[in-house]
C-alpha cells in the first residue's frame, strides 16, 4: 500500500511539473515570438537589438526553467564549473546526450554563465510548434540526418544541408552565442555502444559535422564548451525525470580555446581540416570519458 501510495503521489508531482514547464515555454516563446514581430521590417542594426531583447527573455525563461527544476527535484543538481565564462564571446558548445531531460539541465548549468545556447535540431521535429519557433526566433539551425544510401544517392544533400547550416549560423553573428551540439548524433544507450564498438567506455564516438560547419561560418567563435552530463539513476525517460527519479545528476563545464588551424577552413572540401577537427574533437573525448569515470555516484 506504501509503494502505491508513493508511486501515486510521484506520478501527480510529475503532471503538475509538466504543467509548470509548459506554462513556463508558452510564456517564454510568446515573449520572444512578440519581440521578433517587427524582424522582417527593421535595418540590420534592429535586428542586432532585437536579438540581445531575445536573449534577455531567454535568459528569463531558462531561470523560470531552473526554478522549476530546483523545487520539483530538491536542488540536487550538481553544476561543477572549471573554467570561468565571458558572455559577449561566441562558442561552441557540445554535450553527452543520454535523455530528454538533457537539455534542461545545460540549459540550467548554462543560465547567465556564458553566451545563449543555441542547439542544432533535426529538421523532423520541425512540426513541434516550439521547436519551430526557436528556428524561427531564436536562430537554433535545423539539420538532416541522411543515411549512408541516400548521401550515395544523391551527392549533392550535403552541398545543399552544408549551405543552410552556414547560412543558420551566420543569423547567430547578430549576438554572441553558443551554438551547441550533440557530437554523438543520438542518445547513448548500450546497446548503441555496443554496436558501434566505440572506442570509450561511456561514450559513442563523436560526429564532427555540424560542430566543423559551424566553425566554418562563425570566424567570431573562439571556444569550445564541454558539458559532461551524468546522472545518478539508470533510467532515462522524460516522465522519470518529471517524477524526480533523475534528479540526481551532476554537470561539469570545460572551456577549451579552440586552436587557429581550426578556423576559416571549409569543412565540405578541406580533407586535411576535417582529420585534424576529428583528432582534436577526439582528444577532448577521451577527457570527457575519464570525466564520466570520476563523476559517478
Amino acid at each position: 500500500m506504501f509503494f502505491l501510495m508513493k508511486n501515486i503521489l510521484l506520478n501527480l508531482k510529475a503532471i503538475i511539473m509538466f504543467v509548470f514547464l509548459i506554462i513556463e515555454l508558452t510564456i517564454g516563446f510568446s515573449s520572444i515570438t512578440i519581440v521578433n514581430i517587427p524582424r522582417p521590417f527593421v535595418s540590420q542594426k534592429g535586428k542586432v537589438y532585437l536579438a540581445k531583447v531575445s536573449n534577455v527573455v531567454s535568459d528569463w525563461t531558462i531561470l523560470g526553467f531552473k526554478v522549476i527544476m530546483d523545487l520539483f527535484h530538491n536542488n540536487k543538481a550538481q553544476y561543477i564549473y572549471e573554467s570561468s565564462f565571458d558572455r559577449n564571446d561566441w562558442c561552441l558548445g557540445v554535450s553527452n546526450h543520454q535523455s530528454w531531460a538533457d537539455i534542461l539541465i545545460i540549459l540550467s548549468a548554462s543560465n547567465y554563465k556564458m553566451p545563449n545556447l543555441r542547439f542544432f535540431m533535426k529538421k523532423e521535429l520541425s512540426w513541434i510548434p516550439f521547436v519551430y519557433l526557436a528556428n524561427k526566433n531564436l536562430s537554433m539551425p535545423f539539420v538532416n540526418r541522411h543515411k549512408k544510401s541516400e548521401l550515395e544517392r544523391d551527392p549533392n544533400l550535403r552541398f545543399v544541408d552544408y549551405d543552410i547550416t552556414i547560412k543558420s549560423c551566420k543569423r547567430l553573428r547578430r549576438a554572441p552565442s553558443t551554438i551547441c551540439s550533440y557530437a554523438e548524433g543520438t542518445r547513448f544507450t548500450k546497446e548503441k555502444h555496443t554496436l558501434q564498438k566505440s572506442p570509450y567506455k561511456n561514450l559513442l564516438t563523436p560526429k564532427i559535422g555540424g560542430l566543423a560547419t559551424a566553425l566554418s561560418a562563425l570566424p567570431e567563435v573562439k571556444f569550445l564548451i564541454d558539458f559532461t552530463v551524468v546522472y545518478k539513476s539508470d533510467k532515462r525517460s522524460a516522465w522519470s525525470f518529471l517524477k524526480g527519479e533523475m534528479a540526481d545528476v551532476k554537470v561539469k563545464v570545460t572551456k577549451h580555446v579552440i586552436p587557429e588551424n581550426l578556423k576559416n577552413k571549409n569543412y565540405l572540401i578541406d580533407e586535411e581540416y576535417r582529420e585534424e577537427f576529428k583528432t582534436w574533437l577526439e582528444s577532448i573525448w577521451k577527457r570527457k570519458d575519464n570525466d564520466i569515470e570520476n563523476l559517478k555516484f
